[in-house]
C-alpha cells in the first residue's frame, strides 16, 4: 500500500518528494528506482523530521513497534493500519498529530476509495494537506472514527470480495464455452461499465436493475435464481465479518 500511494502522489504532485524508511534496504531502493525525487532515510524518525507529513504503512501487529521508533514526535503522522483507533496511536506517541486513514488496492491505478477521520490537534491545514496528497489516489471522504471499522469492511476489503464474485462469472463464462481470456474481459468491463453508470449517471441499484430488465428477457431469468437465493445476505455477513475483525484488531 506504501507504494501504490507513493506512486500515486508521484504522478499527481510534482512539488512532493518522498522520503520512504524500511527495515528492508531493497524496498527503498525500489522507491529511488521507480518513481522521481526521492531521499531515503536511515531511521524512521528522519522521515518524520523531514517532512511535512509522514505515513505509516504497517500492518496493525507492526504498529506499535513502529511508532516506538518515533520517540518524541511532533509530527503530523498518517495510520493506514486496520482497526487501531486514534486513542491507541496517540497513546504510543503522545505529542503527535494523528489522522486515521482506511485506503484500498486499487490505489494501484488511481482508482482508491477511501475514508480518513482526524485525531485530537490535527488542524485544517493538516487535513487539507493530508486529503490532497491522497486524493492523488482516488476518492476520500472523511467520516466519524465510530465508522471507520464499516470502511474497513465495506471497500478496504471489498476489491478481494469483487474479485471473488468476478471469478465466479468468468467460470461461468469458461463453462459455456468462452475462452478465458474473453471471459475475463467480458466481465471485469460489464464490471467497471456498471460502477460507471451508477457513479456517473447517478442511477440507483434497482433503476439500473429496471432497466437491463426487459420482460421475459433473459435478464429476468438468471435473476430468478439470484434474487431467490441467500446471495445478499452472504455479502452482507461477509462485509460485517470483514468489520468485526477490524474492531478485533484495534483491541489487540
Amino acid at each position: 500500500m506504501a507504494y501504490a500511494l507513493a506512486a500515486a502522489i508521484a504522478r499527481g504532485r510534482q512539488d512532493v518528494i518522498l522520503v520512504p524508511y524500511d527495515t528492508q534496504a531493497d524496498r527503498i531502493e525500489l522507491f529511488k528506482r521507480d518513481f522521481p525525487r526521492v531521499e531515503g532515510a536511515a531511521h524512521p524518525r528522519q522521515t518524520v523530521e523531514e517532512t511535512r507529513l509522514c505515513v505509516a504503512a504497517v500492518k496493525p501487529q507492526v504498529l506499535p513497534r513502529a511508532l516506538q521508533d518515533l520517540g518524541e514526535t511532533r509530527g503530523l503522522l498518517v495510520s493506514i493500519a486496520a482497526g487501531v483507533p486514534l486513542a491507541k496511536l496517540q497513546g504510543y506517541c503522545p505529542l503527535a498529530r494523528f489522522i486515521r486513514v482506511m485506503p484500498n488496492t486499487p490505489a494501484l491505478v488511481g482508482e482508491m476509495t477511501g475514508a480518513f477521520t482526524p485525531g485530537l490537534g490535527v488542524s485544517a491545514e493538516d487535513r487539507e494537506l493530508a486529503a490532497g496528497l491522497l486524493q492523488c489516489a482516488g476518492p476520500l471522504i472523511e467520516v466519524e472514527e465510530s465508522l471507520m471499522d464499516g470502511v474497513t469492511g465495506l471497500s478496504g476489503s471489498g476489491p478481494a470480495f469483487f474479485a471473488r464474485l468476478a471469478q465466479g462469472f468468468i467460470d461461468a463464462g469458461r463453462e459455456l464455452g468462452l475462452e478465458e481470456s474473453d471471459a475475463r474481459l467480458l466481465t471485469l468491463q460489464t464490471m467497471k461499465g456498471t460502477a460507471a453508470l451508477l457513479l456517473e449517471r447517478g442511477y440507483s441499484c434497482e433503476a439500473l436493475i429496471s432497466m437491463v430488465s426487459s420482460p421475459g428477457g433473459t435478464t429476468l431469468a438468471g435473476r430468478e435464481i439470484l434474487e431467490a437465493s441467500d446471495a445478499g445476505e452472504v455479502i452482507r455477513r461477509t462485509v460485517l465479518r470483514a468489520a468485526a475483525r477490524s474492531r478485533e484488531l484495534g483491541g489487540e
